[in-house]
């Protein structure tokens, strides 16, 4: 069965491009902005997009991604809230892919069961959960497959050729390649680096593999999807609503659209 997420790589293949995906925090930094941002994503030129569910203790996250979290967690934002925003989202647009990013604890409490009948009927397509590795597969990778969402899995530039091939075992819809050691948003990836990583990686999986972790910059993007079949933007579009937020860390209405210019900005360079 495939889902939005397979039939976008197939048709940006077709297109002979890359993809552009977003991240941004469900929530952040209020219920009715995130939503107009989501909105407003596919225009700007987002192709999938990475909606963060904020938690207390995102360990993955840095700075930029956990203050983004902490805003929509101070605003009321539940996992609940933010499947309330994937059927509000797709009420306008059923054709963009849309991941839900985050930990393990909100999907427990929630119950695994009850949450992936309340996604799919959301319209969400794919599962990253960055805190439960391939070892607890049964825990929620085995039954989201088997409810028909796709499971991202990270690798890393330490997922060597004895480990990618465990990591990517029950993987589905793409690959997220961490291009970094450490948290988001910290560094930024090295291009040769990353080149070779992709490369070997290739050797272990027929998926996209789309680089994430500290790319800012339409040229960063451009130069990385010479090689990847994405590229992931996420710290530099939470800075930018934090960025257009005023005194008392309110939204503006300039919120949306710093984030919307942004995306188009270094959509220019994937398409390049």
């Amino acid at each position: 069965m495939s889902t939005r997420i397979d039939r976008r790589f197939a048709e940006l293949k077709a297109q002979g491009r890359a993809a552009l995906v977003t991240f941004v925090t469900a929530g952040d930094p209020d219920y009715d902005t995130s939503l107009k941002i989501i909105k407003g994503l596919p225009k700007a030129g987002a192709d999938i997009i990475e909606l963060g569910v904020p938690f207390t203790d995102p360990m993955a996250d840095g700075p930029v991604i956990q203050a983004g979290g902490l805003r929509a967690l101070a605003n009321g934002q539940t996992l609940k809230k933010t499947l309330k925003m994937v059927k509000e989202f797709r009420v306008s647009d059923d054709a963009t892919p849309i991941v839900l990013m985050g930990y393990y604890n909100p999907i427990y409490v929630y119950g695994v069961d009850r949450f992936l009948v309340d996604a799919n009927k959301a319209g969400a397509d794919g599962l990253i959960v960055v805190d439960l590795p391939p070892e607890e597969d049964d825990e929620l990778c085995l039954p989201s497959m088997k409810a028909g969402m796709n499971f991202i899995r990270l690798a890393t530039p330490t997922t060597d050729d004895e480990r990618a091939p465990k990591v990517f075992e029950n993987t589905s819809g793409f690959v997220y390649y961490v291009s970094v050691l450490g948290i988001t948003g910290s560094k930024a990836p090295d291009l040769k680096s990353v080149k070779a990583n992709v490369n070997r990686l290739r050797k272990h999986t027929a998926l996209p593999i789309c680089v994430g972790f500290g790319v800012k910059t339409a040229e960063q993007a451009r130069m990385i999807t010479k090689d990847a079949d994405g590229v992931v933007v996420g710290s530099a579009l939470v800075s930018a609503v934090a960025n257009s937020l005023n005194k008392q860390g309110k939204a503006t209405a300039k919120t949306p659209s710093a984030v919307h210019k942004l995306v188009a900005e270094i959509a220019k360079g994937v398409r390049s």
